[in-house]
């Protein structure tokens, strides 16, 4: 099957759709999705062809890729303070990968889009009532009063991401993401004074660095942004924006057909340019994935996802037979285009062993170019004692250890991590309480002090440091020989295993 078989942007509309939302009123609905059909693309086809070029760094092993954000977001947590927090996380987990691998990073953030929630019941009790499941803030509302599907959501959750994607830009091109001032990025409530160490060691070396750099004249100080000067690459970073492909009505009212940009216009042989052709993009974001509840090689959303231009993600879990994942990538890419699917596995710490090396052999054995990342959260969720979901630091990391060494032992290599994280404060200026344990040793009578999330359990800022240097600890481990790090010593302190052990 290739992209030429019949497919258009509504082509899906034959398939069965998992997760399918329902609504009541299906003139209301048909009116929105022709609005949001005239809206402006929230991003464009160069930035998409940007970071499809940066995978293919990934995939060749030049580059780590981070994917990291909230498992869903919502309209109310859409403030400046958050979005800032949020990014200052993102750029402050990647510093610490840089810093140790030496590797560049391809930020690719779970935001501006990730509204909707995959849920594994249509229904959900609550007290004594049965009501309709929440299925995010861009199909209906928290509050139990509020649970019929509404199409107006979907206009607020266009809305959402335009002024979040916007509040991103506007940061990353106004000095934020400066590495003269990593400290920024908010470090003042981190409680761990290892953490704090290590980071200020690391930003005290890149300032150094950079003392380095200007005075041999390799950098130097010019006219800032604000009086009229470059931002320099000291002083910008590339950053996109992703979210599960769920909601494919939304989906396909954001798609687009656009020429492939003419920087990738080809020549004849006679050195004629060929005519740039025309591709379908879907423009609400630069990266999208397909879940594990809607990945049905017969379903609406993988017909949905062979056909567009993006860079895709597909989650790959337990239930997912090796034979059917080298059928799906025959699917999605059937013209095996480097950069174009990145697989982002999610067994559960306890299967992992039994899952991954067979889907490794599989995909090697059919030649498809792959990028490998794990996400060690969604397989090791839990309950606590006290009602709350929660994931404990140490099966997280347990998963992440055990993909790093199969990849090695298979003779492949992870290529990054999709983590779920916040920066977010609460109002009392501390760091939520979702998931245990890590270098502030969070306990399960403490989840419920700053327990935020409405959706699933998430690392604070000072957890997704710790997972940080442990990854970054193993890449400078490689590259330099030390037996010992900064990962090793927390590693001791928590009664764990070393990383790649």
């Amino acid at each position: 099957m290739s992209v030429s078989d019949a497919w258009t942007p509504t082509s899906w509309r034959s398939k069965p759709a998992a997760q399918d939302v329902v609504y009541p009123d299906r003139e209301k609905l048909d009116k929105v999705l022709t609005k949001i059909r005239t809206l402006p693309p929230l991003v464009s086809p160069s930035e998409i062809e940007r970071l499809r070029h940066h995978l293919t760094q990934v995939q060749g092993n030049r580059a780590f890729l981070l994917h990291a954000g909230d498992c869903a977001e919502s309209f109310d947590a859409c403030t400046h303070e958050n979005i800032s927090n949020k990014i200052g996380l993102i750029l402050s987990f990647s510093l610490i990968l840089i810093w140790g691998a030496r590797m560049p990073v391809v930020r690719i953030g779970r935001i501006a889009g990730q509204y909707a929630k995959p849920r594994s019941s249509p229904t959900e009790k609550i007290g004594d009532r049965e009501v309709m499941s929440f299925r995010g803030d861009n199909v209906n509302g928290l509050d139990p009063d509020d649970r019929t599907p509404d199409p107006d959501r979907m206009l607020s959750a266009y809305f959402h991401s335009t002024t979040t994607l916007n509040h991103v830009r506007s940061l990353l091109t106004s000095g934020f993401a400066s590495l003269h001032h990593p400290k920024d990025w908010s470090l003042t409530h981190v409680r761990s004074p290892a953490v704090r160490e290590e980071f200020e060691r690391i930003t005290e070396g890149l300032s150094d660095a950079l003392e380095f750099s200007r005075t041999i004249g390799l950098a130097r100080d010019g006219v800032s942004y604000e009086q009229g000067g470059g931002r320099g690459a000291l002083g910008e970073v590339d950053f996109y924006t992703s979210h599960e492909g769920l909601m494919l009505e939304y989906e396909e009212a954001m798609t687009r057909e656009f020429p492939v940009p003419s920087s990738l216009a080809s020549y004849a042989a006679d050195g004629t340019r060929t005519p740039p052709r025309k591709v379908h993009y879907n423009t609400s974001a630069h990266f999208l994935w397909i879940g594990d509840r809607t990945r049905q090689l017969d379903g609406a959303h993988v017909e949905y996802f062979r056909g567009i231009r993006n860079p895709i993600g597909v989650k790959v879990g337990p239930s997912m037979k090796a034979d059917e994942l080298v059928r799906m990538l025959d699917i999605v890419n059937p013209d095996r285009e480097d950069g174009k699917v990145t697989l982002i596995t999610r067994y559960g710490a306890g299967k992992v062993e039994d899952n991954l090396p067979g889907h490794i052999r599989a995909v090697q054995q059919s030649g498809h170019p792959v990028i490998w990342i794990s996400d060690p959260m969604h397989g090791n969720t839990l309950t606590s004692t006290s009602g709350l979901k929660t994931r404990n630091f140490g099966t997280i990391i347990s998963e992440l250890t055990s993909c790093i060494r199969i990849h090695t032992e298979c003779g492949s290599r992870l290529g990054g991590v999709s983590l779920e994280f916040t920066g977010e404060l609460t109002e009392d200026g501390y760091s939520v309480t979702e998931c245990l344990g890590g270098s502030m040793n969070l306990s399960e009578d403490q989840l419920p002090l700053r327990y935020q999330s409405f959706c699933d359990p998430r690392l604070n800022f000072e957890q997704s440091l710790d997972v940080a240097f442990l990854i970054s600890d193993q890449y400078k481990k490689e590259r330099t020989g030390a037996k010992t790090s900064y990962a090793d010593i927390l590693y001791s302190e928590l009664g764990g295993r070393k990383l790649g052990a």
